[in-house]
């Protein structure tokens, strides 16, 4: 059959089962737009308030759903306000296809109304990029895009597509797509090294990260930890893989990770990173990292292989298939007198938060308890995001979405409202603080809009919490600019944007209000006022071993 190119996109989409767009229009991407109207019955397309929020709840309905996200914008600002977005989406390998399209072909390159290269532009933030020019190229780049994103390492692919080209017409044939299986190549003699390390390990650990939960490993995970009876911490992207309330959990990993998990990794022998990168934020000083350990990395992706810090073996290939490989050569032992050296940590040194007041922490854990345990979560990027990964126990991957790598404010309100959309029976609620949300509040009308039923609590503590703490800790008090104190009030802002709002004062009000939050039919912001001062703790100080980690009890004794 012969269709404009604009159809084409459409029908393409059909075929990789996209059901939801996120997007706003604009000039050259009008074409599309139209072919987009005429298919409103088979794919839904949700018009957010700014492009960037179109890229998080994409990003958002990625991670919630497992399946990619599709976002479109039109050229110039269109396109480029979508540049975060994909570059949140790369740092945490989230499947995403962004659609724009560019000026027409006669037009490119003559510095034409809102003309951009933003192939060019994002080319360091995308697994691929396309520039279509050829009608006949449109189908296949398109249906390459999303192999792409979703295969091996997922990852953003940004398809822009030249205005001449979705109104041209060609010939299209519907094709099926293919799920190709993973041809792993990792080699008999890899896995037997890395019995073997395990197997002579007295003092095994497992540092778990976004990877397995992407592989959706979390069965072999939890059959390879107790099998060879290894205590096992997480990253922040990792986290619902490994049950919580499992006695082998040691907690959080890394800067404001527990202090069993950090005392964890410089005493064990053998280090297991699974789905891990090995991130700054983890790993602390490098040098100091896993002083006393042989360190065995398994990934899917090569190029992470002694990339940040230097492996004793290695596997590469997918974590869920390497384990189903690796777990019956493993041999089964008890470790007790090391497992009882973890259990004295987690017990000398637990996580603690003043609970005579009004506390984000005490926010969370009745969260956690109201929901129990079973809401997907979003975050902004800040001192609430540490919190909500302390205090709420993930027990399911995908239930726990935030910025880890690229640590974006304003990403948490659009990704709820994806996440809500791809799960529209789960609890959604965005955790973010009042700075965060001063970024991309705007998206409080889309919710509205579509009377998209999230929870958006705001953790006001009227400063840019985590900047202000370092302020405080490394910068001798000097609050340059971090200081949000001012006439905004976010429970008539919430309103005047068609949601419900209530407000937290103290901490006798938080158990009511969340309940009456969590039985609302339509939108809902909280706002939580809490003490300027909060900290996270513990803490690691930069350019220090994790090991070194402190809390406000460490910080009292210095100054004895």
């Amino acid at each position: 059959m012969v269709l404009t190119g604009a159809e084409i996109v459409i029908e393409v989409l059909k075929e990789q089962g996209v059901d939801t767009v996120f997007g706003y229009p604009g000039g050259s991407i009008l074409n599309i737009y139209d072919a987009l109207y005429k298919s409103s019955d088979s794919i839904r397309h949700i018009l957010t308030s700014h492009e960037q929020g179109a890229a998080h709840a994409a990003d958002g309905y990625a991670r919630a759903t497992g399946k990619v996200g599709v976002c479109m914008a039109t050229s110039g600002p269109g396109a480029t306000n979508l540049v975060t977005g994909i570059a949140t989406a790369m740092m945490d390998s989230v499947p995403m296809v962004a659609i724009t399209a560019n000026v027409g072909l006669p037009l490119l390159g003559k510095d034409t109304f809102q003309e951009v290269d933003i192939a060019g532009i994002t080319m360091p933030i995308t697994k691929h990029g396309y520039i279509v020019k050829d009608i006949h190229q449109l189908a296949e780049k398109l249906r390459r895009a999303f192999e792409i994103a979703k295969s091996g390492r997922p990852g953003p692919v940004l398809v822009d597509i030249t205005k001449d080209v979705t109104a041209n017409k060609c010939d299209f044939k519907p094709v099926k797509p293919v799920i190709k299986e993973r041809k792993e190549t990792f080699k008999k003699e890899e896995l037997e090294r890395a019995a073997e390390l395990i197997n002579k390990a007295k003092k095994p650990f497992i540092y778990l990260g976004g990877g397995a939960g992407i592989s959706g490993a979390g069965a072999e995970v939890k059959e390879f930890a107790e099998k060879i009876d290894a205590p096992l911490c997480d990253t922040l992207m990792g986290k619902g893989v490994f049950d919580p309330t499992n006695p082998l959990y040691t907690g959080m990993v890394g800067m404001h990770g527990t202090k069993a998990s950090n005392m964890a990794v410089g005493s064990c022998d053998l280090l297991v990173a699974m789905g891990v990168r090995f991130s700054d934020r983890v790993i602390g000083n490098a040098r100091k990292f896993a002083p006393k350990a042989k360190i065995l990395h398994i990934d899917i992706d090569d190029a992470e292989v002694n990339k940040n810090i230097r492996t004793t073996a290695s596997v590469v290939g997918d974590l869920k298939n390497v384990l189903t490989e690796l777990i019956p050569i493993v041999k089964a032992r008890k470790n007790k007198e090391w497992r009882d050296y973890i259990s004295l940590l987690k017990e000398k040194f637990p996580l603690k938060y003043d609970k005579n007041k009004l506390t984000c922490q005490y926010i969370i854990e009745t969260l956690d308890k109201l929901t129990d345990s079973n809401a997907v979560v979003t975050t902004d990027v800040g001192q609430h995001q540490m919190w909500t990964a302390q205090y709420y126990r993930f027990r399911e991957p995908r239930h726990f979405i935030t910025s880890g790598g690229l640590g974006t404010m304003g990403y948490g309100l659009g990704a709820a409202i994806g996440a809500k959309i791809g799960k529209e029976n789960a609890t959604v609620i965005n955790i973010g603080g009042d700075g965060c949300f001063r970024m991309n509040m705007n998206e409080l009308a889309t919710a509205s809009r579509y009377n998209v039923r999230i929870i958006d609590i705001i953790i006001n503590n009227e400063v840019l919490g985590m900047v202000r703490q370092w302020q405080t800790l490394f910068y001798g008090g000097r609050y340059s600019q971090t200081i949000l104190s001012d006439k905004v009030d976010y429970c008539k802002v919430a309103e005047a944007m068609g949601c419900k709002a209530y407000r937290i004062t103290k901490k006798e009000e938080v158990e009511e209000i969340l309940k009456k939050a969590l039985a609302e039919e339509v939108p809902v912001v909280i706002d939580c006022q809490i003490d300027k001062d909060d900290s996270v703790f513990p803490m690691v100080s930069p350019g220090t071993s994790i090991s070194e980690a402190f809390d406000e009890d460490d910080l009292k004794n210095r100054k004895k």
